[in-house]
């Protein structure tokens, strides 16, 4: 968390908002020196946003994009517990608040982080960040036939596999296990084994699920807030994920929980084979 819905949500909200903007204060707090992996000094990572105005505001998988007028991009990922957060004033101090951005309106772009995972870079090419992801399932990019050679000969349960974001760009724990379901294909079968009737329908599964979430706003279960300080909804609508013990929504079996790779996994094994 947060996840493609997540971070995609926070990207529509934000574009009105700071596009065309320019960053004219910049401030990362000293208790996350790891924050500005690129370039690692903080100081020198607000020098090269100070003066920049902002051309937009684009997603590539969980990674927010900010490209500038000086051909750099600035790019956020909020990996676990980040939150950035679009501030009219500069409101009081919060505990959690690692960085904080000024623009030339007045606003503010507050970053907030309980456990302190997120990162930041500032660079001339933002491949060197996102070059290795894999396709976006919302773009139409998602290909059943790329995902089946990218799955041949994998004995991995294919949960796992689907978390590799050289797979699919985006997906995380909540949508791979929603993803499966929807699919009706068990998260512990071996990635090898898809059939291509299967890869079909998981990617089409994939990106019902995934576009369903953000209609929602994102899922809010945890820390996630959306960049106007709020919670998504989704957590009203999952069919699996966190439902254990309670009836399968498809097919009244019972929804079971397990743990893959270091990662809890939610399934019906009356309906997902």
């Amino acid at each position: 968390m947060p996840e493609l819905p997540e971070v995609e949500t926070i990207r529509r909200q934000l574009s009105p908002l700071v596009v065309d903007r320019t960053i004219v204060e910049a401030w990362l707090s000293p208790e996350m020196p790891r924050l500005a992996a690129h370039p690692p000094d903080a100081c020198a990572f607000v020098s090269r946003l100070l003066g920049r105005r902002v051309l937009s505001v684009e997603r590539r998988g969980k990674f927010l994009l900010f490209p500038l007028d000086d051909g750099q991009t600035w790019i956020v990922h909020l990996r676990m517990t980040g939150a950035l957060v679009h501030r009219v004033d500069g409101g009081p101090e919060e505990r959690f608040l690692r960085a904080r951005f000024r623009l030339d309106d007045g606003s503010w772009l507050w970053y907030r982080d309980v456990r302190k995972l997120g990162r930041m870079w500032v660079v001339a090419d933002p491949e060197q960040v996102v070059g290795k992801l894999g396709p976006e399932p919302l773009s139409g990019c998602l290909d059943a036939a790329a995902l089946l050679r990218a799955l041949r000969g994998r004995k991995a349960p294919l949960k796992a596999l689907l978390l590799d974001q050289r797979l699919v760009a985006g997906l995380g724990n909540i949508y791979a296990d929603e993803a499966l379901h929807e699919a009706g294909i068990s998260p512990l079968r071996p990635g090898g084994t898809l059939a291509p009737e299967e890869a079909e329908r998981l990617c089409l599964a994939i990106r019902r699920v995934l576009s369903g979430a953000t209609r929602h706003g994102g899922t809010s279960f945890w820390s996630y807030l959306d960049a106007r300080g709020e919670r998504g909804q989704h957590q009203f609508h999952v069919r699996v994920y966190r439902r254990q013990g309670q009836p399968c929504l498809r097919c009244g079996g019972t929804v079971v929980r397990t743990r893959l790779g270091g990662r809890s996994t939610h399934y019906c094994p009356s309906c997902q084979v």
